[in-house]
């Protein structure tokens, strides 16, 4: 890392499944991200039931305000999310909802922050559908979707728990949009 501060790169995603196949595919893509020499975190699962969110309603529960802190934080982010009926889940859908607290900040939503994607669906459509409905979410929040992003057909690759997958180009790509993240986040930060 060439930055003389520390990088942060922030995953979300996942699903209420202990073990999911997206959660696998974050933590890959992650791992791609420390690679390049940064800090990373992760908020998956039971750390993303939140309230659905209110910008009526300006308190929130511990949860929510240390996810709205981490996303604060984070010089990059990596988003993945299963693919449920053909769309991002509720769960990946709310977490990205509250980034609108971030509208105030010196850095408003998520300007100025390269964040990767991924979609991991039991289907190519499905898979494809929620990758670029997190690309229009991506930037209408201001943020800077990395060029390569990931569409996982769990039909035909699975995710074990060592931290590979059965189709190795899977993991190549994962390894790859985290990197790119990382870097361009190296990069600002100089």
């Amino acid at each position: 890392m060439t930055s003389a501060r520390t990088v942060n790169v922030l995953g979300i995603g996942g699903s209420l499944r202990e073990g999911s196949q997206s959660e696998h595919a974050l933590r890959i893509a992650l791992d791609g991200a420390a690679e390049v020499g940064v800090r990373t975190s992760l908020l998956t699962g039971p750390e993303l039931v939140l309230p659905f969110y209110d910008a009526g309603v300006p308190e929130r529960d511990e949860r929510a305000t240390r996810l709205v802190e981490a996303i604060r934080q984070a010089d990059g982010l990596i988003v993945v999310s299963p693919g449920y009926h053909g769309a991002l889940s509720g769960l990946v859908k709310n977490a990205l909802d509250y980034v609108e607290d971030l509208r105030d900040d010196r850095r408003p939503y998520l300007d100025g922050r390269a964040v990767g994607l991924a979609a991991v669906a039991y289907g190519w459509q499905a898979a494809v559908t929620t990758l670029e409905q997190l690309r229009t979410i991506t930037h209408a929040l201001r943020g800077w979707a990395t060029p390569l992003g990931g569409s996982i057909n769990s039909a035909e690759t699975k995710f074990d728990e060592a931290g590979g997958a059965s189709d190795e180009k899977s993991v190549r790509t994962l390894r790859l949009i985290g990197r790119q993240v990382a870097e361009f986040a190296v990069t600002r930060a100089a």
